[in-house]
């Protein structure tokens, strides 16, 4: 009886209303307006038993790779002298282009030559849902070049009938080798491909070759080659002609893929072997194809004595439906800071539900952030927390829904404030030498303890009077919830005076200034990974930090450090004047008189980094070729300079951008370039992969969105030697010929598309369905028995404040979830059906039979 009990507590409650808000009928979504979105987070935590040297020097200096197929798209800081490198490095970017595998490679690093491939982990696209959201430990696997393939080819099979002079018959395998998408990059640039095209049987093994096409990898060859399959000796009429079935079953067509390596070896790039019986039913065959490794790849190599990759990864692929579809659920989640208690909304509910808090934390701060309701939301669920919190000293330590939400938002809004706060110091810091190594166990010969205490002082001094001097750059937002923490955390320890600057610290110090110091490059403040000795430099002045802004350690008579040598330099800093300082500055950022500046007299940096460009064509005589530069976009305009920190070479305003768009790779024979169109000639610009040529491309739309002027048309091409390459129109001022891509939303700082954000909630809830139901259940348990069940089930992980109210939400959440599943299965359904297998957005993997 017991078990029917969940059921039976339903009748209590009522039905929720049914949702004024109008909806479109399922099935009435045009699949042009749906949007298909990828995303990738983890963490590449660690490797471990890695292949030693053979010589006396065993270690090695290790970096990890992400690569999309062979693109790479993020690297990790080098991890010096050790088989076991830990790397802790969390990566988060959206990937703009269709991929085959997610790879992982790790290295050993070679100053004097090319770095060493030491093992891969690579995952097939499809099977990336099986690892999502926990840490796995992965076998490297051997690198081979054999398998190191992408791209795919189209290829025309046709089986012709030809009779000779004589009489007799001969039967004529066409095969038309199309084009090929999507090859790789050789050594940073596109490739030099040709095919070869071979007939393979029991006996023979017929070869030809296409001509080379240079600098491309989208080649179009639309060459045709002829083989003889079967030979007759007399000449019979019939109206279908046929081939021996033990030819058929035996012949296939290979085709290989290589780079012409002109003075140095071919580089193979990929094979696929189509069996000539796919001919048997019909006479002509038409099909793109998966490129495949080669079968004589290295299979029989001993993985287990590679090592091994630690990962955590979360793939999504979103189907973001036209806005009108989301509105119910929308404004479901924005009533959340409104209900009471705050356990029983939609928002808490879905953070309860998931099984890794972080997959919710996300989308809901971008989405509460972006209709303003995110203070109210972070000050309850902060309330709630403080309800379990018994001491003092451990207030905001833990990784609950609050703490996670807060520093959610600090990354998203604080992004400027840690630019003008912090860059200049880092930058010298990482520039500079001087040692700062305390610990006696760590340092070098030669190494001055007494110097190296100078120098660390030095460094923790400048950035702790930068950061006690800068409240008037912390964000308004961030101002206003430091404020509702001050005030919440004074009502729960009325007694403890100090708890009102510990509330704040345990934020600003613990988990956004400190960390910033250790990891610059994560928070962009710094354009590649510090190195070893500077890491270390990081790390302990962002433990002096982290220490000096905690009020609760600067209350009590001695430091909170565990290593006596960090102990012992604290001891300089435990002056009345810190504490003093610490103070003043909370006072400050937790405020509600404390806002941010307006901003008119200091520009937004937003974004900067290398990559090449195609020289302008300014003067008759300057050579049109690409060069290095580093890049810097503010609020206020786009530059490059030779060097970070040089004067400015170039620049153009933000205001006088007209158009930002991605240039056909054809241009220049170059992959990932894309055009800064404004009021003089188009800049050219080429980033070092897919991932960063996207970024960048829509930070410009962003902050240019709202210019007068912006053009509605553009070449998708380049215009050389007097025409334009895409509708060879030949003056310079001809109109566009393609359409401008739709805008972006204009928020240049706070990135949020609020309509993606939802559609991942949603995902989130489809995801997290049987959890929502057994929460459902649990409230049905608790209404019936009139409080809480006693013996550990899972009902007992879920926070149910009110049971009534925490099952409507939970049945007005399954209603809007049941009616957006019908408008995603339909599309579904329709992108499946319109997507046949063989067309290049489906191509044929492996042997068609």
């Amino acid at each position: 009886m017991a078990a029917a009990a969940p059921a039976a507590a339903a009748a209590p409650f009522e039905a929720p209303a049914a949702n004024a808000t109008a909806e479109p009928e399922a099935g009435d979504e045009d699949s042009r307006d749906v949007r298909v979105l990828q995303s990738l987070r983890g963490k590449i935590c660690e490797a471990k038993n890695l292949l030693p040297y053979l010589g006396p020097n065993k270690m090695r200096d290790c970096f990890c790779t992400i690569n999309l197929d062979q693109e790479e798209v993020y690297r990790t800081q080098v991890v010096e002298k050790s088989l076991s490198p830990f790397f802790s490095e969390e990566f988060y970017f959206e990937i703009p282009r269709t991929f085959q595998y997610l790879s992982f490679y790790v290295y050993d690093k070679n100053v004097l030559q090319r770095d060493l491939r030491i093992g891969k982990v690579a995952i097939r696209k499809e099977d990336l849902c099986n690892h999502s959201g926990k840490e796995t430990w992965f076998s490297l696997q051997p690198v081979d070049s054999n398998s190191e393939v992408q791209g795919k080819v189209h290829l025309e099979l046709k089986l012709n009938e030809l009779i000779t002079e004589n009489g007799t018959v001969c039967q004529q395998l066409v095969v038309h080798i199309k084009a090929c998408h999507g090859l790789p990059l050789i050594n940073g640039q596109s490739c030099d491909p040709y095919a070869t095209v071979s007939l393979v049987g029991p006996s023979r093994n017929d070869q030809k070759k296409t001509k080379v096409k240079k600098k491309t990898s989208n080649p179009q060859f639309n060459e045709i080659f002829y083989f003889e399959v079967t030979r007759s000796s007399s000449y019979t009429r019939k109206s279908q002609f046929q081939v021996e079935e033990e030819d058929i079953e035996k012949l296939e067509i290979r085709i290989d893929l290589w780079n012409n390596g002109n003075l140095v070896q071919d580089v193979f790039l990929g094979e696929i072997k189509v069996p000539v019986n796919v001919l048997r039913t019909d006479t002509s065959h038409q099909a793109w194809y998966l490129l495949q490794p080669r079968d004589n790849g290295n299979k029989s190599s001993k993985t287990d004595d590679l090592g091994s990759l630690r990962l955590n990864i979360c793939y999504t692929e979103d189907y973001v439906l036209p806005s009108e579809y989301y509105g119910p659920l929308k404004t479901l989640l924005l009533k959340s800071p409104e209900v009471q208690p705050i356990s029983a909304s939609a928002a808490y509910i879905l953070g309860e539900i998931c099984r890794d808090k972080n997959d919710a934390v996300l989308p809901l701060v971008r989405l509460l952030l972006h209709h303003d309701k995110l203070v109210p939301f972070a000050t309850a669920v902060a309330e709630l927390d403080l309800k379990d919190t018994q001491d003092a000293n451990t207030i905001f330590r833990g990784n609950s829904l609050a703490t996670r939400c807060l520093d959610e938002m600090m990354k998203i809004v604080g992004g400027h404030y840690l630019k003008v706060t912090l860059k200049p110091i880092l930058d010298e810091i990482c520039e500079s030498s001087k040692s700062c190594e305390i610990d006696p166990i760590k340092l070098k010969e030669g190494d001055n303890v007494e110097s190296n205490k100078e120098n660390l002082r030095y460094y923790v001094d400048k950035l702790f009077n930068t950061i006690i001097k800068s409240s008037m750059s912390c964000p308004t937002v961030m101002c206003d919830i430091f404020y509702s923490l001050r005030q919440i955390a004074t009502q729960r320890f009325p007694n403890d005076p100090h708890v009102q600057y510990s509330a704040v610290s345990s934020f600003v110090f613990l988990r956004f200034f400190a960390v910033a110091v250790v990891s610059p490059h994560t928070f962009h403040l710094r354009p590649h990974h510090p190195d070893a000795q500077t890491v270390r430099t990081l790390t302990l002045i962002s433990k002096t930090i982290q220490t000096l802004g905690s009020w609760g350690s600067l209350s009590k008579s001695k430091s909170s450090f565990k290593e006596t040598f960090m102990c012992e330099f604290f001891k300089m800093f435990q002056e009345e004047g810190y504490i003093i300082a610490v103070k003043k500055f909370l006072d400050e950022i937790s405020s509600t008189e404390t806002k941010e500046s307006s901003g008119t007299s200091e520009p937004v940096h937003l974004k900067e980094g290398e990559m090449y460009k195609r020289a302008q064509g300014r003067t008759r005589i300057g050579k049109k070729n690409f060069k290095k530069r580093w890049f810097c976009l503010t609020s206020r305009e786009l530059t490059y300079h030779k060097q970070p920190g040089k004067d400015a070479i170039y620049t153009i305003p933000v205001k006088n951008i007209l158009a930002v768009e991605k240039l056909e790779e054809s241009s220049f024979n170059k992959k990932n370039m894309f055009q800064v169109i404004h009021t003089e000639k188009p800049l050219y610009v080429q980033a070092n992969n897919c991932v960063e040529a996207n970024q960048w491309i829509d930070m410009l739309c962003r902050v240019s969105r709202c210019n007068q002027n912006r053009l509605s048309f553009y070449h998708p091409s380049a215009y050389i030697n007097g025409n334009w390459l895409c509708c060879q129109e030949t003056s310079e001022n001809a109109l566009g010929c393609k359409p401008c891509t739709a805008g972006i939303p204009a928020d240049i700082q706070i990135d949020i598309d609020e309509d993606r954000e939802t559609e991942r909630i949603y995902s989130l809830f489809t995801l997290s369905f049987l959890k929502l139901q057994k929460m459902e259940e649990a409230c049905g348990t608790i209404a019936v028995y009139q409080g809480p069940q006693k013996e550990p089930d899972d009902y007992s992980n879920f926070v149910i404040e009110d049971s009534v109210t925490t099952f409507k939400t939970i049945q007005q959440i399954k209603s809007i979830i049941m009616k957006l599943d019908e408008p995603h299965e339909k599309y579904r359904k329709k992108r499946s059906s319109s997507a046949k297998y063989g067309s290049k957005e489906n191509p044929i993997v492996g042997k068609t039979s």
